[in-house]
């Protein structure tokens, strides 16, 4: 009996403790304190509608160099890859052959200009003569024709001579345009002439043009924005370089296909960039951003804020009794970080940005207000 009574004090003195434990427990639990969040309010701001795409790099001017006479490189002007101006000298043909040319075309008619005198002369001295019965009228007549045949030996050799000098011209290329020049295909030393191909390629640098595919739905907007502002039509552009970083300088529209393309059903739209810097080279591709209106206030929020499941977007806010409520909203345009909410929130609501993962709907939570972005 004695050992009886000792294991039912020991199970009592077990059973209190565990319920004392549990106590413990749960009132840890109650007092922990609720989880923190940052939260920032929904702004309303001017933001302008756009819409993005894809573009390719285009040069404004493109001139492929070729030689126009047969010859010899004699002279290479130019650096590889540096900027020309127009008119600069980047190649010579060896010239002396031309030079020669020109000379005989110059003593030619020199030559045709002495007998086209003394026709004149013998014509002149014909017709005195003719008045005196003289000689006949049939000599006459041939030291006329004689005349009209020094005059036309004349002008074949001024002919001759300006096509001489014009060939000693193409011995000298130059560039018919500002931009960069490539690489030299011959080098001197090399034979040249018309069907050689391209001696180097010159792009124009700045500024450039930058081409886009649009769908149909794309031009039908615009034409109906055109319709209601006749004023303005052309669309301003913003550029996204390959690294993601923004481009500073804006472009503008100056060109829209006549057709359309069969195999996308897009139109093409041309936008002329400034380039000074020359960070745009042509054949590049870019992301293409179009303002599409006017600005307008429109809600946004951080995009970090923005959940989806299966029901769609939603948000997560914290009331005024520090409890969080899911809000299902509807989504706008990107505008850099943030997006427009076109349905589901009111200006000044906070929508919590960080710590999202902690915390469910109805939970009360602590609240840091960051200024909204």
């Amino acid at each position: 009996m004695p050992h009886h009574r000792s294991y039912l004090g020991l199970k009592g003195m077990v059973s209190a403790l565990i319920l004392t434990a549990s106590y413990g427990v749960v009132a840890a639990q109650t007092m922990a304190p609720p989880p923190a969040v940052s939260v920032t309010p929904v702004v309303s701001r001017q933001v302008t509608e756009t819409g993005a795409f894809i573009g390719r790099v285009t040069a404004i001017d493109k001139v492929d160099l070729v030689a126009r006479v047969p010859g010899f490189i004699e002279e290479r002007t130019f650096t590889e890859g540096q900027q020309v101006k127009k008119g600069e000298l980047l190649f010579r043909i060896e010239q002396a052959t031309y030079k020669a040319a020109a000379e005989q075309a110059r003593a030619a008619l020199a030559k045709a200009k002495a007998t086209e005198v003394n026709a004149k002369l013998q014509l002149e001295r014909g017709k005195d003569l003719a008045r005196n019965n003289n000689i006949p009228q049939a000599t006459v007549d041939q030291r006329a024709a004689d005349e009209e045949a020094a005059q036309a030996s004349v002008m074949e050799a001024q002919a001759a001579l300006e096509q001489a000098e014009i060939n000693l011209g193409y011995t000298e290329i130059r560039s018919p345009i500002d931009g960069r020049i490539g690489l030299a295909t011959f080098t001197v030393g090399n034979l040249v002439q018309p069907s050689s191909g391209k001696l180097a390629t010159i792009v124009s640098q700045d500024p450039i043009y930058v081409i886009f595919q649009v769908s149909q739905r794309n031009v039908l907007e615009y034409r109906r924005r055109l319709a209601e502002s006749p004023s303005n039509t052309h669309l301003t552009i913003h550029i996204k370089l390959p690294d993601g970083s923004p481009y500073p300088h804006p472009g503008l529209t100056n060109f829209l296909d006549v057709q359309v393309e069969p195999t996308t059903d897009t139109v093409a739209v041309r936008a002329r960039v400034p380039n000074p810097d020359g960070l745009l080279t042509a054949g590049g591709v870019v992301g293409v951003t179009v303002e599409r209106g006017a600005p307008r206030l429109a809600l946004t929020v951080p995009q970090a804020a923005v959940l989806l499941d299966q029901a769609g977007r939603y948000v997560l806010i914290v009331d005024a009794d520090k409890k969080v409520e899911q809000r299902r909203v509807t989504l706008g345009v990107e505008q850099g970080r943030n997006v427009v909410v076109t349905d589901g929130l009111r200006a000044g609501e906070l929508v919590i940005v960080e710590g999202i993962q902690k915390v469910r709907a109805g939970q009360v939570v602590t609240a840091n207000v960051l200024p909204g972005t």
